[in-house]
């Protein structure tokens, strides 16, 4: 029995592919070998205040602008008239990957429109 022949749109499809594969892994490639290893580098925003029925809720983001993912991370804010601090609060989130953000709220007693708002990442870890 005889194989039978490829014809051209088969031939032009496994070439086609090959070629996607080879440049895929080139590409690859080169960016691991390119990629600098920048710390964690985080970025700390919020938002508007909101009253709630509980007290006022602030939005926080995380951005981490570093080559290298964080997690664990603790991040402080707190109210401030000049320099006195009038009340503070913490947010804990697990887990911030390199080059992406991640946001979640803080709630104070005090209306936050009253004062400064500060923010910092106080610590965080290295997976």
């Amino acid at each position: 029995m005889k194989k039978p022949e490829k014809n051209a749109v088969e031939w032009s499809v496994f070439i086609l592919s090959a070629i996607i594969i080879v440049s895929t892994i080139a590409f690859l490639a080169m960016a691991a070998i390119r990629e600098k290893k920048v710390p964690p580098e985080l970025h700390v925003t919020t938002g508007a205040p909101e009253t709630t029925h509980g007290g006022h809720r602030i939005e926080v983001k995380v951005t981490n602008k570093g080559d290298l993912s964080a997690e664990q991370v603790r991040i402080e804010v707190a109210l401030r008239r000049g320099d006195d601090e009038i009340e503070r609060a913490e947010l804990d989130i697990i887990y911030v990957p390199r080059k992406s953000e991640r946001e979640g709220w803080v709630t104070f007693r005090n209306d936050p429109r009253c004062c400064d708002v500060t923010t910092r990442a106080v610590s965080y870890e290295a997976p």
